[in-house]
């Protein structure tokens, strides 16, 4: 027996053949005691490397080098497969493989196929490959690699040494072409590849310059490789040569497919990392290679999102994985009637408090009935939308009841968006009554409705009847509508209904159950649909709502003091506004507190595990966009440990998840694909938009119930193992920034409305670990900073305006012309943009406040004269900043201090001011100390409420 090993540095696969060759030859000369028949070379390996160094390091080589530097300008850096695991910080190299063949039938019309279309069998299975990665991965821009043998000139052909040569294949994948379309595309590729196959692949690493990492090689990650040149006879003259398989249990790529032709036959292996796959799901790719390849050799003009991945049972489990169940709640009536039959229940019981202010269930009732009759004679009906602008207060809860009692649908207005906005969504509302408060007529002064200041009507509603309308309403009438930013420029209105609302209620009930003794902190703005549950859940369950003091959501001092001396039990954070909350100090002795609900963004498991560490109470993570009734899928956190992302869970009662391609079919579970949403949450549409109601609330692909819809979300998910979503971003430009929902092109058209801007691209960024909105400009004479902020005020929320503008002499683009968003630089967040010169702090409290600025800001320098908001400050990033200043100065601040003296001489003025009595640490820590006392005390006192509320309770029962 003979063991022979070669590095592969002086070898490759064709020289095993050439010296399996001529050990046979030799032996079989040997044994006949003959001289060798073997020629001399005319070359060896070095002639080969000189040739190589001389000629093709100059001329040709040059031209040829553009030519891929071209060809690869752009392309991704990494394919990421939704069935692989977290890439690690390093590549390990372990590796497994997994054999495989293909079918006898299968392979004969694809060979048949390539034949007629001109291209090779190595073609066409590339191409099929490269299908299933893009299933796979959402990926449209596909590169792999592969080796070729590189040995173009006869004279080399009997050598040994390293002559394979890897080539780069970037295919794109877009528009769902069909796979003969497809395989057109492969094929010009290929023939350009090989054409000039004779530049070095390190040469075109050199060239490319790709950004390296430990935990991936560079230009591409998977390779493909078909061996059909035939391997010479394994025995003669006598010896008899096995091969025997080797598993190294190495990977170099993350997949690697490596097939053999043998006569009709193809057989090969996948070779898979370790660090990101296992043998199931391995096993799971190579099913589904096998049935793309079926899909294409049956019907290969069929597109390439249309080749089968699923079988009929894997099609029925995904489809099981996101159904929420079936429940009924006979007799139960819409919100504002669960909240009529608690009324009545309850009547004495605390129903409502806000700032020092309470209503019982029976007054908060009553005064609800008689704005609801006013109403009535207004016109005010089923699907009429009445418009709310007010602070939050005791009216807004009033307005927003009656406005249900007497059938309307109620349209939140926020009192801080643009007077423009404001009188454009009344507008296109058809909004014919406005209930406001005095404060906000001048706000409200170009709005063509009848206002109502409610504050100022008690006199006249006290006449009013105290019972409720006799009013029907069903369950696809209009119970609100709330306007989300809009993609075309303009913000288009949800219509959500009575059946869908009340769906969503009573799981919430079911699943978390409130009871008289909670106590629930409404402090979401109410153009948010989160403030849906916030104000009707406690409503509906005999709990208290305690209602938050306008802007008060924004302060984490001001929320954590009202959780503990208001013994909240329930409470929503958007994850921004959790971290900050978590800030605070004593967090911990908020010992009553049950339950957190968080939403609207992305709850990071760093930020699960700083709040277990902190709090007792249960955290929830809950997902929905605005278009499905709040939410539509809950997550109780675990404190287990998993190192996993937070998902966002499974669906709720009497609805539909579904994970779905370009086609709306299902994909596999663990593949990533557009979340898509049905059952009996779904909003009626867009508001006066039958056009975008068709584009996103599409046809049911598996509900046979004629009318039956899906919502199409625009988000990405996939299923995990467990059956849980896990949430991945998005397929458009909308981001979620602090809990706002913003349509990045919305900001993008007003800003192109500008005279001085000719075109605008905005992207969210990560800056100093904060995210951001940066603007990208072009024009012959664009606007300073300060123009366009004030520009985009007039006409949008502040949270819209962007924190950064870049002004660029054009745009970058893909090779297909589009604007190259990921190739736009990163903008260089400094003073420079800023009016005022720049003038350095002088004392200690100056240099303190500045080098807080720089490190919360990212920026390098920061003037006494500077304006934390014109920098890119915004109000979560206050809430740290106050944090931060706190314990650099060793003294209280409030949030409304920072907002009233926003650069940093006037802060620091302010501060020496106000060092007096008035914020010594003592003296505060004795307010606080009395402030907690007298929380106790209403603690006890509405505890033994409550407690006579339930004898009575029970003594009244039949």
């Amino acid at each position: 027996m003979v063991l022979l090993a070669m590095h592969h540095i002086v070898s490759d696969q064709w020289s095993l053949g050439v010296l399996l060759h001529e050990v046979l030859t030799l032996y079989t000369a040997f044994a006949a005691d003959q001289e060798s028949p073997l020629p001399a070379l005319p070359v060896q390996y070095p002639d080969f490397a000189l040739w190589q160094q001389d000629t093709l390091g100059h001329a040709a080589g040059g031209a040829d080098l553009e030519h891929w530097v071209r060809q690869l300008r752009g392309a991704p850096a990494e394919l990421s497969l939704s069935l692989a695991a977290t890439r690690p910080p390093e590549k390990s190299y372990r590796g497994a493989v997994l054999e495989l063949d293909i079918a006898a039938p299968v392979l004969r019309e694809l060979r048949l196929l390539g034949r007629r279309e001109g291209a090779t069998l190595f073609m066409v299975l590339a191409g099929a490959f490269q299908v299933l990665l893009s299933r796979l991965s959402g990926a449209e821009d596909m590169v792999i690699g592969t080796q070729v043998a590189n040995r173009r000139l006869p004279e080399i052909e009997p050598l040994i040494g390293l002559f394979v040569n890897t080539l780069v294949l970037r295919t794109d994948l877009s528009g769902d072409p069909s796979f003969l379309e497809l395989l057109r595309r492969v094929r010009q590729v290929c023939l350009d590849a090989y054409e000039r196959q004779d530049v070095p692949f390190e040469r075109l690493v050199e060239a490319l310059k790709p950004e390296r990492s430990l935990s991936r090689t560079p230009v591409f990650q998977v390779g493909f490789g078909l061996q059909n040149v035939p391997f010479p006879a394994w025995s003669a003259g006598g010896l008899t040569v096995e091969a025997l398989p080797v598993d190294a249990g190495t990977a170099k790529f993350d997949l690697e497919l490596l097939l053999t032709e043998e006569g009709d036959t193809v057989r090969g292996r996948l070779e898979y990392s370790l660090d990101l796959f296992d043998e199931d799901t391995a096993h799971r790719i190579v099913r589904y290679l096998q049935r793309v390849l079926a899909g294409a050799a049956a019907q290969p003009g069929q597109s390439i999102g249309s080749l089968p991945l699923l079988d009929e049972t894997e099609h029925r489990d995904v489809l099981a994985l996101g159904d929420g169940g079936r429940r009924e709640w006979p007799g139960a009536g819409f919100i504002h009637q669960l909240f009529e039959a608690r009324a009545r229940a309850t009547p004495d019981a605390e129903a409502l408090r806000f700032e020092g202010e309470q209503l019982t269930y029976a007054e908060l009732d009553r005064r609800a009935n008689q704005l609801a009759h006013r109403l009535r004679r207004l016109g005010v009906g089923r699907d009429v939308v009445v418009g709310v602008c007010m602070q939050r207060s005791i009216e807004m809860v009033v307005s927003l009841l009656a406005t249900l009692k007497a059938g309307g649908a109620y349209l939140p207005l926020e009192p801080g968006y643009p007077r423009s906005r404001l009188e454009f969504m009344c507008e296109d509302a058809r909004v014919p009554v406005l209930l406001t408060q005095h404060s906000m007529l001048g706000q409200l002064a170009g709005v063509r409705a009848v206002v109502l200041c409610v504050e100022e009507l008690a006199g006249e509603l006290g006449r009013e009847p105290g019972e409720p309308p006799a009013v029907e309403v069903g369950g696809e009438d209009l119970a609100y509508v709330i306007y989300t930013s809009g993609s075309t420029g303009r913000p288009k209105g949800v219509m959500n209904v009575h059946a869908g609302i009340r769906n969503r209620l009573l799981w919430m009930q079911d699943t978390y159950g409130l009871d008289p003794s909670d106590r629930v902190l409404q402090k979401t703005p109410f153009s948010f649909d989160v403030s849906v549950w916030e104000f009707f859940w406690p409503l509906m369950t005999g709990a208290c709502l305690v209602m938050a003091r306008p802007e008060g959501h924004k302060d984490g001092r001001y929320l954590l003091d009202t959780i503990q001396r208001e013994a909240i039990t329930t409470v929503h954070f958007v994850p921004s506004m959790l971290r900050v909350l978590l800030l605070e100090d004593d967090v911990e002795d908020c010992r009553g507190l049950r339950r957190v609900i968080c939403s609207g963004e992305a709850l990071s498991r760093e930020l699960q595990e700083d709040f277990f560490a902190r709090s007792a109470a249960e955290l929830h993570n809950l997902y929905g966009p605005t278009e499905a009734a709040v939410d539509v899928t809950a997550w109780a956190c675990r404190r287990d440990g998993d190192p996993r992302p937070v998902p966002i869970g499974h669906a709720i009662a009497n609805t539909q998840m579904y994970v779905l391609d370009r086609l709306l079919r299902p994909v596999p579970a663990g593949v990533t694909g557009e979340l898509c949403i049905g059952g009996r949450n779904l909003a009626r549409g867009y508001l006066n938009r039958p056009d975008l109601t068709a584009e996103r609330f599409v046809a049911h692909p598996f509900d046979p119930v004629p009318g039956a819809r899906v919502y199409r979300t625009g988000d990405l998910a996939r299923y995990r193992d467990d059956g849980a979503i896990e949430y991945l971003g998005r397929l458009d430009h909308q981001v979620k920034l602090r809990g706002f929902r913003i349509e990045l092109g919305e900001i993008e058209q007003v800003l192109g409305g500008h005279p001085g801007v000719r075109e605008a691209i905005v992207i969210a960024r990560r800056h100093a670990g904060d995210t951001r909105l940066v603007a990208y400009l072009s024009g012959d004479d664009p606007p300073t900073p300060g123009e366009l902020v004030t520009y985009l005020k007039a006409l949008l929320p502040d949270y819209m305006v962007p924190a950064v503008f870049v002004t660029l002499p054009g745009f970058p683009l893909t090779p297909n012309g589009k604007v190259d968003r990921a190739a736009l630089p990163e903008p260089e967040v400094s003073r420079t943009e800023l009016a005022t010169p720049y003038e350095a702090p002088q004392d200690r409290v100056e240099r303190t406040i500045a080098e807080v600025w720089t490190r919360l800001l990212g920026i390098d320098q920061v003037g006494v004269n500077d304006n934390f908001f014109e920098l890119g400050g915004h109000s979560l990033l206050v809430a740290e900043l106050r944090h931060a200043l706190r314990t650099q100065l060793q003294r209280p601040l409030t949030l409304v201090e920072l907002f009233q003296f926003p650069t940093v001489r006037s802060l620091a003025e302010h501060l020496a001011g106000a060092s007096g009595a008035a914020v010594d640490p003592i003296v505060n820590a004795r307010e606080r100390v009395n402030s907690r006392r007298e929380a106790l005390t209403e603690r006890r006192q509405a505890a033994a409420r409550r407690a006579r509320y339930r004898t009575e309770s029970q003594e009244s029962a039949p």
